[in-house]
């Protein structure tokens, strides 16, 4: 029986904020290194790939975090970055970090993680919650208009509101973590593999289930059945 490898995986992120940096390499390699040598430190590894972002700072758009981000979901791997400060001044990149519930390390700044970052985010969530203000005023004064509005009536008993709300996350947090997996378990699925099959080939590419367990036939039915995926 194979041994289990025991040592802490890392997903890198690397960025440049220019087409022309991104063509050139100009700042991934010494990104890259200082993440090398950040994970080499620690006894880890960097689990493939790499995902290197080239996007200008007037976008918010991440699309490859976003992919390091899903992959770390999949896998537990920690995301890890070359450097923090310029990061650290740009809201998108923050508040994309601080929800995305996954361990988060800058090899400039070890003592940074996701509760750090969320400290750092907190001028851009002001902006976020005043709008939020603004919102639920604009929605009090339809009410008070007398406009009907979807969702459980003032009225509804406490407890039935807070049942219904708390089965309502768990079944959008269970959908979340399915279609984080939508895109291999389709791919499986077309290769016309039976569950048990499935469920092998998903746990050695060391995608967790959504409890961050190891993959079964069970599993592996329910989550098709949740994406509403059918078997080849």
């Amino acid at each position: 029986m194979a041994q289990k490898d025991t040592k802490p995986s890392f997903c890198s992120y690397l960025r440049v904020s220019t087409l022309r940096q991104g063509k050139s390499g100009l700042g991934i390699e010494a990104q890259r290194e200082a993440v090398s040598r950040f994970v080499r430190e620690r006894g880890g590894k960097i689990i493939a790939p790499e995902y290197v972002e080239v996007e200008s700072g007037k976008h918010n758009d991440r699309p490859e975090l976003a992919k390091a981000i899903k992959r770390c979901r999949l896998t537990g791997a920690t995301l890890v970055v070359a450097k923090l400060d310029r990061l650290s001044r740009n809201a998108a990149f923050l508040m994309t970090l601080r929800d995305s519930g996954v361990n988060f390390v800058a090899a400039d700044l070890p003592e940074a993680n996701t509760m750090t970052v969320g400290v750092m985010a907190v001028v851009a969530q002001h902006e976020r919650e005043a709008i939020s203000a603004r919102t639920k005023a604009a929605l009090a004064a339809a009410r008070a208009r007398g406009k009907v509005l979807g969702g459980l009536r003032d009225n509804a008993p406490d407890i039935a509101r807070f049942q219904k709300q708390a089965v309502r996350a768990v079944q959008d947090k269970a959908l979340a973590a399915a279609e984080d997996r939508r895109d291999v378990i389709e791919a499986l699925a077309g290769e016309g593999l039976s569950m048990n099959a499935m469920a092998a080939r998903l746990n050695d590419a060391s995608v967790r289930t959504s409890r961050g367990g190891a993959w079964t036939a069970t599993a592996v039915k329910r989550t098709m059945t949740r994406l509403e995926i059918s078997a080849a």
